[in-house]
């Protein structure tokens, strides 16, 4: 048979060769010096039978458990399938659940407020409050026949509107120059719509309260030609059409062809009951 390639050969030793690396050497001495070539051999061995006897452990952990030799009927229950039920629980009873509830209305209106109504133009201002009448301090008072009588509560819905006290004062010019003045005249409670001095005289007409200042808002005529004081002008550009008067503070109007001033003056302003329920 013909052989492909290079021959081989083993190499042959000759006895005293073969060396010992010098760091191989010393570090032998060193241990056998020392006494500690038994515990090098012990560690070597533990190294190696580690592994052997931690996959005996593993095969002893792995295997099930051998059922008890006295009792069979485990055996056999242990090999049976586990069977799973569906649980249907439903609805519990609503009087269970709303037993401790009481039933309420819910169409019931549980918070009221009170009814504010401010004045706009044309407008008079309201107000309401709510008065209590035959309040007692206890549920039930005795009466003089020894019995006992119940006393309720009753509550009552008081309309307010803003009126004002004014003073109205005149002055007209003669013919020959000479100024007519007429006593000043006081009207109170005056509520709006209400015309000043009057309906035949409509120099202004009170409106009520204004959103803003809370002042007497007044609407002027067409026939008033000039305006005289400081009083506030609302509306208007070339003519003043709505004016806010303080109370205290005076203003003049000039009405009319004859020129006749007005003088008029808001007094206070003074809360009025116009309606209760």
């Amino acid at each position: 048979m013909k052989r492909l390639g290079p021959e081989l050969k083993m190499p042959k030793f000759k006895g005293g060769e073969t060396k010992v690396p010098p760091f191989l050497a010393d570090l032998y001495h060193d241990i056998r010096d020392r006494g500690l070539l038994p515990v090098i051999a012990l560690i070597v061995v533990a190294i190696l039978a580690a592994p052997v006897l931690l996959k005996d452990e593993s095969d002893k952990a792995s295997a099930p458990p051998a059922p008890p030799a006295g009792n069979p009927g485990i055996a056999g229950a242990s090999a049976k399938t586990l069977t799973v039920v569906k649980s249907s629980p439903g609805l519990r009873d609503y009087k269970e659940r709303l037993r401790r509830r009481e039933p309420s209305n819910p169409f019931r209106q549980h918070y009221t407020g009170p009814v504010l109504q401010g004045s706009q133009l044309n407008e008079a201002s309201t107000t309401t409050s709510t008065v209590e009448e035959g309040s007692s301090s206890g549920p039930e008072a005795p009466s003089s026949s020894g019995g006992t009588v119940t006393t309720t509560t009753r509550h009552r819905l008081i309309f307010f509107s803003f009126a004002v006290d004014v003073r109205i004062g005149k002055v007209r010019t003669k013919p020959d120059g000479t100024l007519e003045k007429s006593e000043p005249e006081d009207r109170e409670k005056v509520l709006a719509p209400a015309a000043l001095p009057g309906e035949k005289t409509p120099v202004v007409t009170y409106l009520g309260l204004g959103d803003k200042g809370h002042n007497p808002l007044f609407m002027v005529s067409e026939e008033v030609s000039a305006v005289f004081g400081e009083g506030k002008c609302v509306s208007g550009t070339g003519r003043c059409q709505l004016i806010e008067l303080e109370p205290g503070i005076p203003e003049i109007f000039e009405y009319g062809e004859n020129k006749v001033r007005y003088k008029i003056n808001v007094l206070k302003i003074v809360p009025v009951v116009t309606h209760k329920s």
